[in-house]
């Protein structure tokens, strides 16, 4: 039985998914509690069109949940081509895990100190590494 960290590209995919779903049970203890605390009733503010104004400690939470559906879906479908046609080699290993070793970074970073240079800067590192990985796999599987 292979470890994770042997398991070519679908490690890196199945961590990044693992974390997305850290991020859901995180959000979901915060923000129910924060709800409860300011006594909102979801059914009426739903059906009112109300926003939910909950602490920034709280929506900075599902802020990042909700940014983990989209530029790493793009990463998914990437890892997952490299890996089945063949181009997941050592270097697009290495590449995909720095892309969820910064993506995590960028989760920590954002729910709790959320300093926005900072995380400006894990969130451009994250998407030169999605480029890097785009450009190897398109030279391994692409003709010519």
């Amino acid at each position: 039985m292979q470890t994770i960290l042997g398991a070519g590209l679908f490690g890196p995919v199945l961590t990044l998914i693992a974390w997305t779903l850290v991020m859901l049970i995180w959000l979901y203890a915060t923000r129910i509690p924060a709800m409860q605390r300011a006594k909102i009733d979801v059914q009426k503010a739903a059906n009112a069109g109300q926003k939910l104004e909950l602490p920034p400690t709280v929506t900075r939470v599902a802020d990042n949940y909700n940014h983990l559906h989209e530029q790493p879906t793009l990463f998914y479908a990437l890892a997952l081509t490299a890996q089945v046609a063949g181009a997941g080699d050592q270097t697009a290993i290495w590449l995909a895990w720095a892309y969820v070793a910064l993506r995590i970074i960028h989760s920590l970073i954002q729910a709790t100190v959320n300093i926005i240079l900072v995380r400006f800067a894990i969130f451009n590192l994250s998407a030169l590494a999605l480029l890097a990985l785009l450009v190897h796999t398109a030279m391994a599987v692409l003709p010519g």
